[in-house]
């Protein structure tokens, strides 16, 4: 969408922003709720991690697909009808009678949750055709993240304490409706040149492949291996299955040539690993804070400024420094930041102390501010854009399945290590092999980051590029023949 004024640009970008606005802030706000949620639904801790989990997995599920499809029938129409399924799902969010009605109203929100930030990522890429100016736009996106982790631990606090824990997702219902009138009036239509087939088998691998897995290592803590087995081994069968159909389909779900470029592979990893240790982090300090501190969900949320407003001022430099730099600084700086965070918790218990505390919560917020930027940047930039749905879909899928088994490996960690003992007298010692993980997690951020920025991961950028740009011409040929 070149022919677009720059205030019509900036337009677009506003409203892509809203839309991931109300995602992201639902679940910063939704973390402070839990201990409250915990309380009226007499929800145990595997409870907390489905109310959590069933909405990133449902949402990492489909997000390619939704990439795929807007791309083939339309972005600004996969785009509105994100904003309606994920309103609507809030509205019945915040009328559930019981845990199991509120985990089902999730997965309807992360219906509508997966045809919005791929969606609008896509359609900023293709709006902003200059790499500086997208580089620009993508650290603005990544603000949007700051914005709702600073200001959704304060709402969700002022709401859970003054009005309730079904009042957090009342918020989205204004927001999705203003979002959905202005993408009637001001977004324009676009979608991919080549119209990409539905890939159903595809689609049902990957449901499986995540649903399983993410099952088996929640319930692992509370029953048998005889009962977990099946799922396990249903995991494995669909990831198997997975990579030896998608490379025989013309058109498949999941382009397994993305992966040859090494900085796409490489985003792909760090988001998994960054977005782990981020689910992770948060629901770790949420119990904390609320369960052995015994701190309201208002002074919980204060607690969590020093995280929050450093990912809000380091994702525009971010941004910018990937616009003028590329992504290798942003990378080491987020990784070796996150890494030394987790590290005040595993060595030094900062937990148990409000100095350590602080300081490992600002760490954690100075890397988490650094990596949206280069991750979203490099899984799109080295893409023909006719691909940018799919490929900016993959970085999305990505962020969400490691959201996803941070909250499920974290919390059955967690879960396993307190067992019958009195909760805040074992949360310390419990949660130290978690923070372990998250160090491992850090690592993997800083050690991936550098290995796949440097000349050699260009040179696999630019020669899957050259390829995938030459299938896309002899498709179009054989078409139009």
């Amino acid at each position: 969408m070149p022919g677009l004024s720059p205030r019509r640009r900036l337009l677009v970008l506003a409203i892509c922003c809203m839309s991931l606005l109300i995602v992201s802030l639902d679940n910063t706000v939704l973390n402070v709720a839990l201990p409250s949620l915990q309380r009226d639904l007499h929800a145990t801790t595997s409870g907390l991690q489905w109310v959590i989990d069933a909405y990133t997995l449902v949402l990492a599920s489909l997000l390619m697909l939704a990439g795929s499809t807007a791309d083939r029938i339309g972005r600004k129409r996969v785009f509105m009808a994100g904003l309606v399924i994920f309103t609507l799902g809030s509205l019945l969010c915040s009328l559930a009678p019981s845990l199991e009605a509120l985990v089902a109203f999730r997965m309807v929100q992360a219906v509508g949750g997966s045809m919005l930030n791929p969606v609008a990522m896509s359609i900023i890429t293709n709006t902003f055709t200059d790499p500086r100016e997208r580089a620009r736009a993508i650290g603005v996106w990544g603000a949007v993240v700051g914005i709702s982790m600073a200001a959704g631990p304060l709402v969700g606090g002022l709401l859970v304490e003054s009005v309730g824990w079904r009042s957090i997702f009342w918020v989205n219902l204004p927001v999705g409706l203003a979002a959905l009138l202005l993408t009637l009036r001001f977004v324009p239509e676009s979608r991919a040149g080549t119209a990409r087939r539905p890939d159903p088998v595809g689609q049902l691998l990957v449901i499986a492949l995540f649903g399983s897995l993410t099952y088996a290592i929640i319930e692992a803590p509370h029953t048998t291996v005889r009962a977990i087995a099946p799922f396990a081994v249903l995991a494995l069968a669909a990831l198997t299955a997975l990579l030896w159909y998608e490379p025989r389909r013309r058109e498949p779900l999941i382009d397994l040539r993305f992966f040859r470029s090494a900085p796409f592979s490489g985003a792909t990893v760090i988001a998994v690993s960054a977005f782990a240790a981020l689910g992770g982090f948060l629901f770790l300090s949420t119990l904390y804070l609320q369960n052995v501190r015994g701190l309201s969900a208002m002074d919980a949320g204060l607690w969590m400024l020093p995280m929050a407003v450093p990912t809000f001022l380091c994702a525009p430099l971010a941004g910018r420094l990937v616009g003028g730099r590329g992504p290798r600084l942003p990378l080491l700086i987020a990784g070796g930041a996150m890494t030394a965070s987790a590290l005040l918790f595993a060595l030094f218990e900062a937990e148990t102390s409000d100095t350590t505390l602080f300081l490992g919560y600002l760490l954690f917020g100075i890397g988490f501010g650094f990596i949206n930027a280069p991750i979203t940047n490099t899984a799109v930039s080295g893409m023909p854009r006719a691909q940018a749905g799919v490929a900016s879909a993959v970085a999305s899928t990505s962020r969400q399945l490691g959201q996803t088994l941070g909250v499920a490996v974290i919390g059955a960690v967690l879960a396993a290590g307190v067992g019958a003992s009195s909760y805040a007298d074992a949360f310390v010692p419990a949660a130290r092999p978690a923070w372990w993980i998250l160090v491992a997690f850090g690592l993997a951020v800083l050690l991936v980051g550098a290995l796949t920025s440097g000349p050699w991961a260009r040179r696999t950028a630019l020669r899957t590029a050259q390829r995938l740009e030459s299938r896309e011409i002899h498709q179009a040929v054989n078409l139009g023949s």
